[in-house]
């Protein structure tokens, strides 16, 4: 019989989740499944598929994931005509963010062009979205009902018991994906023993790493070099509600090298008291040396290379306890090992279609971590190979760098605000990388695991005029923009720069203060005698509310005139509605200044972004 390919694209882990679920709900239906990430599957053979399942991710500002770029760019070739996929069922979901801009766009995208190429859509593509209140999952469940029900009408082999018979079998349930190998110290050669600290620091990440089963990037799991902390420096008035600091690195390892516009990416260190918790909660050994790999696997060499590290390692480097929140299997599974009636009952509520918004209330809403659902279901002793597979993996987190190397040699500078909340039930919660960050002391010897990484924010050439439009950190990469042309006009002339940053206060939050205000004079590069200048809006100084979008309108002429002469927009910043809002700015300066209708501005700026002149990096 002809199994039902799913196939997912994921950069986080999210669409990884929502594919594996299908899967195990086909399984249950009594259909055979192919799950494949679409890196590992060859789009030739789409046209010999009866029925695919996409379920692909939106990153960044409507990018495809890493692992999609080749299937797409396979996709899109012409000589692939209107009939290439005729006769193959399909079907997409779609993981987004309302937030973004370009909400779920490679959902929309991929349904088109499957459609164009002649493929028949067996329900209407489904919409995941992070802001609906129970998460993508809102909209993955009625959306599968749809799916098995129109699929058997359409396709009735593949659900030979019908849409809605779930074998109630608990052997779908013991099998984990994952295969512990507890060694024994005295056989195992030694990677350690003669590498130095930083060394064995960097064998052991990437040790555990490469082996977690949610690992989606094989040649990122060793650090890029690693950091030491030399100042930690607040930025923001102590009362004043938020609490952003100014970060100095340097390199410990490699010498750091990155252009403005780049990222750093940074492994968080986690709680060891929430580690240690968490090895004693679930009665492990933390000092036994363990290798994890895939259960199905027949690759023998595939075994002997990985490399044994402690448990403890593989807890603190690849699993993260005490931040994420599990996912909704983990619910299910933890209800097959619960040994008193009320837990197993609750648990079962929980992972049910029924308890799916209690369970949002519950867990993600209050941020619930793994160790907290744990402790909060006593009876409950699962097997590590389990948690392994369940627990989510440990993530690192991108920051915009916000200095210049021409102005830094050997140092990286980054501007971070500290994340805290309070729950719906009050529960006091923390950012696991920014609050780990705001706790080092510059004189700990503390090495921080980081990689430099290209953003989306292209580095401008020194005559390219520039917009930036950077409120709050999104002022991070405009800091090194500033720095580095402010540099390079020291030996040539350089373009103008006009700077537009928004904070709440003047005396509360005005990040980098000096540096935009020293800049903005004696001919400096944002000056106004240099043709640039620099706008702030304090939203919160005056009774009516004042953001970047009010000051550019104001300069509306100035920002027309550069625009005229090749200018370049730079926006970074909050995802909610800023972008969008100075979007709309920008169309409705276009349309005035140029005596244009507002649709025909919009096409301006699409126009715009097209020729690579239009940059956007935006985060939730």
């Amino acid at each position: 019989m002809r199994k039902l390919a799913i196939l997912y694209a994921t950069q986080t882990g999210n669409a990884l989740d929502a594919a594996e679920r299908l899967a195990r709900q086909a399984e249950r239906r009594a259909c055979p499944v192919n799950l494949l990430s679409l890196h590992q599957y060859h789009p030739n053979l789409l046209p010999q598929e009866e029925a695919v399942i996409f379920v692909v991710s939106t990153t960044g500002q409507g990018d495809t994931p890493d692992s999609m770029k080749v299937f797409w760019r396979y996709l899109l070739q012409r000589n692939l005509g209107q009939h290439w996929l005729k006769g193959v069922l399909y079907a997409v979901f779609g993981l987004g963010d309302s937030g973004y801009q370009k909400y779920n766009f490679v959902a929309k995208k991929l349904d088109k062009r499957l459609m164009d190429l002649g493929g028949t859509p067996i329900v209407e593509r489904g919409l995941g979205d992070d802001q609906h209140p129970s998460g993508y999952e809102g909209s993955l469940d009625p959306w599968m009902s749809s799916l098995w029900r129109m699929l058997n009408m359409i396709k009735p082999e593949f659900l030979p018991n019908g849409p809605d018979v779930v074998i109630q079998d608990t052997v779908l349930i013991d099998q984990p994906k994952v295969q512990i190998t507890y060694h024994n110290i005295e056989h195992v050669e030694s990677h350690f023993s003669s590498a130095s600290d930083l060394a064995c620091l960097n064998i052991q990440i990437g040790s555990a790493r490469s082996m977690h089963p949610g690992n989606l990037s094989s040649d990122r799991n060793r650090p890029g070099c690693f950091l030491k902390m030399v100042k930690n420096l607040p930025l923001t008035r102590s009362n004043c509600g938020k609490d952003v600091r100014h970060f100095e690195f340097e390199s410990v390892s490699h010498v750091i090298e990155y252009d403005t516009g780049d990222v750093l990416e940074i492994l968080p260190g986690q709680d060891l008291a929430a580690v240690d918790a968490f090895i004693q909660r679930c009665n492990l050994d933390p000092d036994s040396l363990i290798t994890v790999s895939p259960r199905e696997t027949d690759d023998q060499n595939a075994h002997a290379s990985r490399v044994p590290v402690k448990l403890r390692n593989f807890v603190e480097f690849s699993m993260d306890v005490a931040s994420a929140s599990p996912r909704r299997y983990f619910f299910e599974v933890m209800s097959y090992f619960a040994t008193t009636e009320h837990e197993r009952e609750r648990l079962q509520y929980f992972a049910s279609p029924e308890g799916r918004d209690d369970l949002y209330q519950y867990n993600q809403k209050e941020r619930r971590t793994v160790l907290e659902v744990l402790e909060d279901f006593p009876s409950v002793q699962m097997p590590f190979e389990w948690l392994v597979q369940l627990v989510p993996p440990l993530k690192t987190r991108a920051f915009s760098i916000s200095s210049s190397q021409s102005a830094h040699p050997n140092q990286v500078h980054l501007t971070v605000n500290v994340v805290s909340w309070t729950t719906p039930y009050k529960r006091k919660r923390k950012g696991l990388c920014s609050s780990w960050l705001a706790t080092l002391d510059p004189y700990d010897p503390i090495y921080v695991p980081a990689w430099f990484n290209k953003g989306s924010l292209p580095t401008p050439s020194s005559s390219l005029p520039l917009i930036l439009v950077g409120p709050g950190t999104g002022c991070a990469p405009f800091r090194g923009f500033v720095e580095e042309r402010a540099v390079q006009s020291k030996t040539s002339p350089t373009a103008p720069i006009i700077f537009f940053f928004g904070c709440w206060n003047e005396d509360g939050d005005f990040l980098y203060r000096d540096l935009w205000l020293t800049h903005s004079q004696n001919k400096g590069v944002l000056s106004e005698a240099k043709g640039g200048g620099c706008y702030v809006a304090f939203s919160r100084d005056q009774p009516q509310k004042v953001y970047v979008q009010h000051k550019m309108r104001e300069q509306s002429q100035r920002i027309w005139n550069l625009l005229a002469e090749g200018a370049a927009v730079y926006i970074a910043g909050s995802s909610t509605k800023m972008p969008a809002d100075v979007t709309s700015a920008f169309e409705e300066i276009v349309s005035k200044e140029n005596e244009i209708s507002r649709e025909d501005a919009a096409r301006w700026i699409r126009a715009l972004e097209k020729c690579g002149k239009y940059h956007v990096e935006a985060w939730s």
